[in-house]
């Protein structure tokens, strides 16, 4: 028997969500034994490419010893079914929308008697993201996802009998790298998500914008504070132990544009300004080192921030960005006057091979007129192997891979003082 249960009432509070569930039950065979119910955990990581749910930890710790030879990937099948939380309308798209038996490449019981299922991905692999691209709305959302666990063979127990679960319920999506980021929102309203470094003491602060994609929808009600985080490494990478490392520890904030950077970058520099001064006060951060990052949209807004607050960052690395006319404006989104008054160390970021924010009149363009800047100019994107869209350099930044003589980005970031 399976039961499937959406993630949308039981995620959304995270796990927290399933305080005073009543639990189905679970059958033991062959000696009459008695167990409560299971819940499961979509486990996920955040890759290159985006998030994927990469294993299901059933919570089965507590029904007795499991005999771990009895487990194979044979013994459960796992169902997926991925669908859009915002109405889509008729002719438009998303991708990417699911309904699918995921593949369990392994079986396992952890080091607290929970059984692991081990589920297929990587990426470009269809059927295992957590996020889908609406096409009309440029905008990334959380999919509702419903998975449906069956048990398709007993497992044996160490005394002797033999266990048949015969229920499942689902409960959150686990991603111990995003859930490291605490909640927050500003004073006037922006979304924010926050890491901060265990030891205390006087750390520098890493401000990260987003690319077009994870902003919001407001028309449609949209604003989630989870994009951010899922869709790259962008922000993650920061937070990871080879940045920390590198940078001392560090703070970490990324905010979420209420729709789009690129729409009014002269509006959004004091609302992202104002979120840098709430960390800053609640925060022990060393105000000499506070450094932006951002790609595509977020390089634009990156450049943006340092052309109004010149004195605030110790070194900006946009990636990807926009300063040449946008779509049907014809004046450029920087003047090169403004360009050429910045004084904020600056390392740019992108890829030849990029058709969506191409690099020459952008980037290159920017390095040009920037005094003292540097730049990095890949020719492709490519990592572990996989050849992503050249728009998304940001990867090798989340990665510490564009290097000048020796010297990664991260550590010339750590090593720049205001």
């Amino acid at each position: 028997m399976s039961m499937s249960v959406s993630r949308r009432g039981v995620l959304a509070a995270g796990a927290g969500a399933t305080a005073g569930l009543v639990l189905p039950s679970v059958a033991a065979h062959a000696g009459g034994h008695q167990a409560t119910g299971v819940r499961f955990v979509l486990d996920a990581r955040t890759l290159d490419g985006g998030e994927q749910v990469t294993a299901v930890t059933l919570r089965t710790a507590g029904l007795g010893r499991i005999d771990p030879r009895s487990l194979t990937p044979a013994t459960f099948t796992v169902h997926a079914k991925a669908t859009s939380p915002i109405p889509i309308a008729p002719g438009d798209q998303i991708f990417s929308e699911y309904d699918l038996d995921r593949v369990v490449t392994a079986a396992r019981l952890d080091e607290h008697g929970d059984i692991v299922l081990e589920l297929q991905h990587g990426e470009g692999r269809p059927g295992a993201a957590t996020l889908g691209y609406i096409a009309s709305r440029g905008r990334n959302v959380r999919l509702n996802l419903v998975y449906t666990i069956t048990q398709t063979a007993p497992l044996a127990m160490r005394h002797g009998g033999t266990l048949t679960i015969s229920r499942f319920r689902q409960g959150r999506l686990s991603n111990p790298e995003v859930d490291a980021f605490g909640y927050h929102v500003s004073g006037s309203g922006m979304k924010y998500r926050l890491y901060s470094p265990p030891r205390g003491g006087r750390r520098p602060l890493i401000l990260w914008l987003h690319g077009g994609g994870e902003g919001a929808s407001l028309p449609d009600g949209y604003y989630d504070n989870e994009t951010t985080l899922r869709a790259n490494r962008g922000a993650l990478g920061f937070a990871t132990r080879e940045a920390q490392r590198i940078f001392n520890g560090a703070h970490v904030v990324a905010p979420q544009s209420t729709s789009y950077w690129l729409e009014d970058g002269d509006r959004f520099a004091p609302q992202i300004r104002e979120i840098v001064g709430e960390v800053v006060r609640r925060r022990d951060v060393d105000t000499d080192r506070i450094y932006v990052a951002g790609c595509s949209n977020g390089g634009y807004m990156s450049l943006k921030m340092t052309t109004v607050y010149r004195s605030l960052f110790a070194a900006s690395v946009p990636i990807c960005g926009v300063v040449a006319p946008f779509r049907d404006n014809p004046a450029p989104l920087i003047p090169d006057a403004e360009l050429a008054r910045i004084t904020t160390p600056t390392w740019l970021v992108a890829s030849r091979d990029d058709d969506t924010v191409p690099p020459g009149p952008n980037t290159v363009h920017a390095h040009e007129v920037i005094p003292r800047s540097l730049m990095t100019l890949y020719d492709h994107v490519v990592w572990n192997g996989y050849q992503f869209p050249g728009h998304w350099s940001w990867i090798y930044v989340a990665r510490n891979d564009p290097s000048i003589n020796g010297t990664h980005i991260w550590q010339w970031m750590s090593r720049q003082r205001r």
